[in-house]
């Protein structure tokens, strides 16, 4: 295997990982963090020499920096683009850049979080909805558009994150304020029907939440009253359809699955999610241009045993990023 020439050590740069469904964001960068703090890629060799440990498995992650440009809900997976050193610096450009995303939407239901992890707060009809109904609107949601985040976010209002305001039954000041954003593309790309494993959450509002939510909202909206509109014949799989989205940054996908739920007469909530793009990195590089994502259980592996250096000097998992970092500053630190 041939060496893998690199510039002046240690490194700093860009990068990105492909995140898996479950974790949060913070949990893989803590993770990550254990492996670049001990390498000698992007830590001074005679930091790491010269440093006391206790033990093989003894990390210290508090020698370089390391941040991440947008983070993922536990539920999503796909492109998290991690900095390293002053990579960290250039992490602001990924906020704003274009992402595209892949999302799977069940009718029926809507939740507090807008997606499953959530808990069931307004059950509406959804038999009616069919796949000519779902691409007929879709174009009210393509180009500049405006939305309201959801009131189940750490977003805050006079300093209480608006959770807090539905939590408590805390009439919410003024209303929330809208974002334009802009979706570049919205397509319905696999319309699933009945036949697949999707349910709606088993957790419910309680009579008592739903009174403390319509509190929250009674003095920005007109009729916040929240009502089931149960199916009539109950017990069917709902409708569930894929969509694959290209967005700005600040964009909500779980809001627009919500709103397209309403704009259907009907509700819905997010089951999956996919950022299959954020920059240039992406789960699927189709041009030169294009850089891949490191697979997570590349560092899995190496977080149990990173193994030896191979004939090139380096670990698999230093590897694997030397492959795809995008280098931002190759000077010492």
């Amino acid at each position: 295997m041939p060496k893998v020439v690199v510039p002046p050590l240690p490194l700093s740069g860009i990068f990105a990982v492909s995140k898996p469904s479950g974790p949060t964001s913070m949990s893989v960068l803590e993770d990550i963090k254990r492996l670049v703090g001990n390498s000698r890629l992007f830590v001074d060799a005679c930091k790491l020499e010269n440093r006391p440990t206790k033990g093989n498995r003894k990390r210290r992650k508090d020698t370089v920096k390391i941040g991440q440009g947008g983070t993922l809900d536990p539920l999503a997976d796909g492109v998290l683009v991690v900095g390293v050193g002053k990579g960290t610096k250039r992490l602001s450009d990924f906020l704003d850049c274009v992402k595209e995303y892949r999302t799977t939407a069940l009718l029926g239901c809507e939740t507090d979080s807008y997606d499953c992890h959530g808990a069931r707060v307004r059950d509406a009809p959804w038999r009616h909805v069919t796949k000519e109904a779902v691409e007929a609107v879709l174009d009210k949601f393509r180009g500049e558009i405006y939305q309201t985040p959801p009131i189940f976010s750490a977003l805050k209002m006079d300093g209480k994150p608006l959770h807090e305001y539905a939590r408590q039954g805390i009439p919410l000041p003024r209303p929330i304020e809208k974002r334009k954003v802009t979706v570049h593309s919205l397509n319905l790309v696999d319309w699933m029907g009945c036949n697949h494993d999707f349910r709606w959450p088993q957790k419910e509002f309680s009579p008592d939440q739903k009174v403390a939510l319509q509190t929250a909202l009674k003095s920005v909206e007109i009729d916040p009253v929240i009502q089931d509109k149960p199916d009539e014949h109950p017990g069917q799989v709902p409708t569930a359809f894929v969509l694959s989205m290209t967005v700005s940054g600040g964009t909500y996908v779980r809001s627009i699955v919500h709103d397209l739920g309403h704009a259907l007469g009907s509700a819905a909530h997010v089951v999956t999610l996919t950022r299959s793009r954020q920059g240039g990195f992406t789960l699927d590089p189709k041009s030169e241009e294009d850089k891949s994502c490191v697979p997570w259980d590349v560092f899995e592996k190496a977080l149990e045993d990173e193994g030896g250096p191979g004939e090139d000097g380096w670990r698999l998992w230093e590897r694997e990023i030397l492959d795809r970092l995008e280098i931002v500053d190759a000077q010492r630190q």
